[in-house]
């Protein structure tokens, strides 16, 4: 049994490179909807039917253990995914999000009081930031700020234009003062650097902390450890597949990087 994961396009082969390099024994099968990327401008319902077909496919690819690296999906529609979807068709499987282990390394250091949350329109809108770190810490104030063109410039490498962008996404909440500012979106890690570097700031990224989350989840979950299979393979699956694609695909995970492109029911 392997271990999948799942993002909206492309962006999340940032995550699967750090799970690869923290967790390197495992098997690994990456699907990215890169046909109908970004997820963040489309309806709840869309995003929920979306993710149900990534799931019900990373399932008949031998996956165990799903992580939605998706911070929208996350948001919108994972709790659906595991309260409904997985009881009725695989009630011993996981399918897992990105939200709460970012919220829990937020309130990790006890001295942060105030946090920006870059993120997509869909994933501020669900309010999932703000509900999740509130409730671990009800002190702590979050300000969110939507930021829709980061990834379809950073799928249309364009990010030689990204700095006077993130600079106007970055005011609002360098002006309230925060202590951090969270990568709420999976695809935002490529731009990490440049967001230090304008902002002067403590940046999470979720590439720098879902590794050792997952490390302790199997370490807490033992029976599901012996289930995966540990033979250090990756597939990489798409849903749509172009040279620019391609060429994307090799920046970010490796040279030797080869989608395959598959058909979501």
């Amino acid at each position: 049994m392997k271990i999948g994961v799942f993002d909206s396009g492309l962006g999340g082969l940032v995550i699967l490179k750090s799970l690869v390099k923290g967790l390197p024994e495992y098997d690994y099968v990456y699907l990215g909807d890169t046909k109908r990327v970004p997820y963040g401008n489309r309806s709840a319902s869309v995003v929920y039917e979306f993710l149900e077909q990534a799931v019900a496919y990373l399932f008949k690819q031998d996956c165990e253990l799903i992580i939605v690296a998706c911070n929208t999906a996350s948001a919108e529609a994972l709790q659906k995914i595991q309260q409904k979807y997985l009881p009725s068709h695989y009630p011993k499987r996981r399918v897992l999000g990105v939200i709460i282990p970012t919220a829990e390394e937020v309130v990790k250091d006890g001295g942060i009081k105030r946090v920006g949350v870059l993120a997509t329109r869909g994933t501020v809108n669900s309010g999932a930031y703000v509900r999740e770190i509130e409730k671990l810490n009800p002190r702590i104030n979050v300000y969110q700020q939507a930021a829709p063109l980061l990834v379809p410039l950073i799928e249309n490498d364009g990010i030689k234009w990204s700095q006077p962008i993130l600079r106007e996404y970055l005011k609002p909440l360098l002006r309230e003062k925060v202590d951090v500012i969270v990568l709420g979106c999976t695809h935002y890690p490529i731009l990490k650097r440049e967001i230090r570097k304008i902002s002067g700031m403590k940046v999470i990224s979720q590439d720098e902390l879902i590794p050792q989350k997952l490390k302790l989840y199997l370490k807490r979950h033992p029976e599901m450890d012996k289930r995966l299979s540990k033979k250090r393979e990756v597939k990489l699956l798409a849903t749509d597949i172009t040279k620019s694609l391609q060429s994307q695909s090799q920046k970010w995970f490796g040279k030797k990087t080869l989608l395959i492109k598959v058909v979501l029911n």
